[in-house]
């Protein structure tokens, strides 16, 4: 009985074993297909159950079956598992093991090491091992002594792939991710499609990779699965049928492709597995098939199942790792190669289908902070007012035109196109227009605002730093509450930072420019844009179950704390501290080039022009110009950062031994910053609002300071800064985090929101699910 309902919980996750037994379809396809040629008349009117009991011809379908078909599951882990004494992965072996036994085609590839001892000396070697099932529960195929440990000199899942190659056989290769499922029906129709492999196409060209079509399963889990379902299902269909033909720029996206094994495996296999810059080694089997003179074509009357990822922090995952593959593929030769070798046409198809989709993400953010930081400009400079308001400037009205009309474009709402078309075409334009409407109703265009983030700036940083890496989604169909901590170390850098930026400009292009300008006009020019800092602050809250759940609140706002207050360390993960996940975000930092170094520095001086141009603005200068009012706001810069770095350094030699002379250091510090606010006050003219325009100033200048003493690491720490610059970045990081947190714990005090977010965005099954586990939650605090 447990067999059974673990087979069943299987079947409807995203599991090795779902895949396993839809691709064995393929042998019981080739059964019946066999027992319907062979059997005569009478036989096929008995059925097919009767034949299964006429040894002899069963036997022969077998046979055939096994000389046709075999499935090789390439589980670089195979050795570990069985060795290990843990039983998490004694439990994956056992049930690998399992499979083997159950389906008689199935084969395992692994990659086995082994110790010895040569001469007084420890040495490792390693072995590409081939198993099957049988009598010993797991049979040695073939053993192939390997040169090296694969991994080391190349991406995991491609040299997953590589090291298993050549225990395939056959003219045919087709690639299944352990994400996939088949259909019984749809195994029926490969030898049709492998008839394709024997069809000339433009000319005397045969085929080399077949694309097939996905059916995508995991649309009804929740809103943003069904966002993702509709988007792939939109790509591997109405995409990918244009990118064949005409286009002629098709290329291998991911599995289920079925290779030419003769033709790639004389060319460099199916996968280039060079570590960072092969990342997404998916599309450089097809642009190795390209240049090597293959063809690529696409059909759809056949399709295989696949599983996306349905919760919001996996989508980002795999949307981060697909923009750094794209990142990697603009630097590569082979993209380099084909656009040389295109005509003219083809090479533009091939550019706005690959890495120029990217490109141009990256193109519509940088549009923003262009136009933000012109209009910074404008305002404080003067021009803006001179515009508006002297009256020999005529016809400025198109000008606004033009500044608001681009506003359409980041909504987010052409990437859903693409969708309401291939849905239309299958369903109907009415039907279409129905999801249209829902997925707007459940804030779709948030979701793809919000991926258009995700992708600019992990392509952004590749292009400008590279280090691309894996990142493993853990596909599957649990979909938790993540923690808030867990949320700000996954968008902070992508998202909080870029998003809070854009808040900061939008406030002071307000604050500057309302005495001489309608707020209306404000509005239409800047709407998009506040929509953009919405998306982009709070989008991962507002998609994370039980998000406005005020217990859940509460619990992340103590996790979050504890995670900024611990200090990092050697062996200390990311999600233990602060100060280790600040580290590891300076990764690209610290491998860049002095190319990255200085751009990045470059970059860093935009948050100067925020003090430069709101200085001139404040009461206390009384209108003066002279740079002398500049020089007078970089002391105090700098007598602010010399008071923080003395209660820094206060706390590290007097905050233990010496607390006394701590206290009397801060409150030495605090009588004096009483006396010069209050000489200021009175003496000099400053006003209230002239402290909140010195925040909107100053702090700018404070994260420019970190851009750059990052940058300049190594050279800090030789003059001992280092530590001032961390402390100042814990600072920051508090800031930003109180500032994302406050609207969350505000909407948590309204018990309805978090039951609506939760009937919103989730299917009926897990709203009904997750409102009986608060009340059994609930009950279980009661009997405590």
């Amino acid at each position: 009985m447990m067999d059974l309902i673990r087979h069943w919980v299987s079947y409807r996750g995203q599991t090795l074993s779902r895949t396993v037994r839809g691709m064995m379809y393929y042998r019981k396809a080739l059964e019946l297909q066999c027992f319907l040629e062979y059997a005569g008349d009478d036989a096929i009117f008995r059925g097919y159950r009767n034949f299964e009991e006429e040894k002899d011809f069963f036997e022969h379908a077998q046979a055939l079956a096994d000389l046709k078909f075999t499935y090789v599951v390439s589980c670089q882990v195979y050795g570990n598992q069985k060795k290990s004494d843990d039983s998490k992965d004694q439990n994956c072996y056992l049930n690998i093991q399992s499979l083997l036994l159950t389906y008689p085609s199935l084969r395992v590839a692994y990659i086995d090491e082994t110790e010895k001892t040569i001469n007084g000396k420890s040495q490792k070697s390693y072995f590409s091992v081939l198993v099957k099932g049988g009598d010993k529960l797991d049979e040695e195929v073939y053993r192939i002594k390997l040169p090296g440990r694969p991994v080391d000199i190349g991406e995991g899942k491609p040299e997953n792939q590589n090291h298993a190659i050549i225990f395939t056989r056959g003219e045919a290769l087709q690639t299944i991710d352990m994400n996939q499922d088949n259909y019984f029906e749809e195994a029926f129709k490969m030898r049709n499609v492998l008839k394709e492999f024997l069809e000339p196409r433009h000319g005397q060209r045969k085929p080399t990779i077949l694309g097939l079509r996905e059916h995508i399963f995991t649309g009804s889990v929740s809103s943003l699965a069904w966002f993702m379902s509709n988007q792939e299902t939109s790509f591997v269909t109405i995409g990918q049928r244009i990118l064949a033909n005409p286009l002629r720029v098709r290329f291998h996206y991911g599995h289920p492709d079925i290779f030419d094994r003769l033709f790639h495996i004389t060319r460099g296999g199916i996968s280039k597995a060079s570590k960072v810059i092969n990342l997404s080694e998916d599309i450089f089997a097809g642009y190795n098939s390209t240049m090597r003179g293959g063809f690529i074509t696409h059909h759809e009357y056949i399709q295989v199942g696949k599983g996306r990822d349905v919760g919001m922090n996996q989508i980002s995952l795999f949307e981060a790792k697909v923009a750094n593959g794209n990142g990697e593929q603009t630097l590569s030769r082979d993209v380099y190669r084909l656009g040389r070798r295109f005509d003219f046409y083809r090479m533009l198809s091939f550019y706005f289908t690959t890495v120029g989709f990217y490109f141009s993400s990256m193109m519509t953010v940088l549009t923003v902070y262009v136009f933000l930081y012109g209009r910074l400009y404008m305002v404080m400079s003067g021009v803006e007012r001179e515009i508006l308001e002297n009256p020999t400037i005529q016809q400025s009205k198109a000008l606004e035109q033009a500044l608001a009309t681009q506003s359409v474009f980041q909504l987010g709402l052409l990437l859903v196109l693409p969708m309401v078309m291939e849905i239309g075409l299958e369903k109907g334009f009415r039907t279409a227009l129905g999801d249209f409407i829902i997925m707007q109703l459940q804030l779709a265009s948030v979701f793809f605002t919000f991926q258009l983030g995700t992708k600019a700036h992990y392509y952004g940083r590749t292009i400008l730093h590279g280090g691309s890496k894996y990142r493993a989604t853990g596909r599957g169909f649990v979909v938790f509450h993540a923690k808030f901590a867990d949320n700000y170390r996954m968008y902070s850098r992508s998202h909080f930072v870029k998003g809070l930026e854009l808040f900061i400009l939008l406030i002071v292009y307000e604050v500057y420019g309302e005495s001489y300008r309608s707020s209306t006009l404000y509005l239409f020019i800047t709407s998009s844009m506040w929509f953009l800092v919405a998306s982009w602050l709070f989008a991962p809250f507002v998609f994370n179950p039980s998000g406005f759940d005020w217990q859940k609140t509460v619990d992340d706002w103590t996790d979050w704390k504890r995670w900024m207050g611990n200090r990092g360390g050697i062996g200390i993960s990311p999600d233990k501290s602060w100060e280790s996940w600040w580290d590891e975000e300076m990764e690209h930092i610290k491998y860049t080039n002095i190319r990255g170094r200085v751009l990045e520095i470059i970059l860093a001086f935009r948050f100067f022009i925020y003090q430069y141009g709101i200085v001139y603005h404040l009461d206390i200068a009384h209108h003066n110009k002279s740079l002398l009012v500049y020089g007078l706001s970089w002391l105090v810069m700098v007598t602010a950062l010399l008071v923080l770095k003395m209660v820094s350094m206060g706390r590290r030699r007097f905050g233990t031994d010496f607390q006394l002379m701590f206290r009397i250091l801060k409150a030495l510090l605090f009588l004096g910053f009483v006396s010069v606010m209050t000489v200021l006050f009175v003496v000099c003219g400053l006003t209230i609002s002239d402290l909140f325009a010195a925040i909107l100033a100053f702090t700018p200048t404070g994260w420019a300071f970190l851009l750059i003493g990052q940058a300049c690491r190594s050279m800090l720490k030789g003059v001992g800064f280092w530590e001032s610059i961390k402390e100042l970045a814990r600072g920051y990081e508090c800031i930003m985090g109180l500032i994302i947190f406050m609207p969350i714990a505000v909407l948590s005090w309204f018990p309805f929101l978090s039951e609506f977010q939760t009937r919103l965005l989730f299917n009926q099954a897990f709203s009904r699910g997750l409102q009986i586990s608060m009340i059994l939650a609930g009950k279980k605090e009661k009997a405590a």
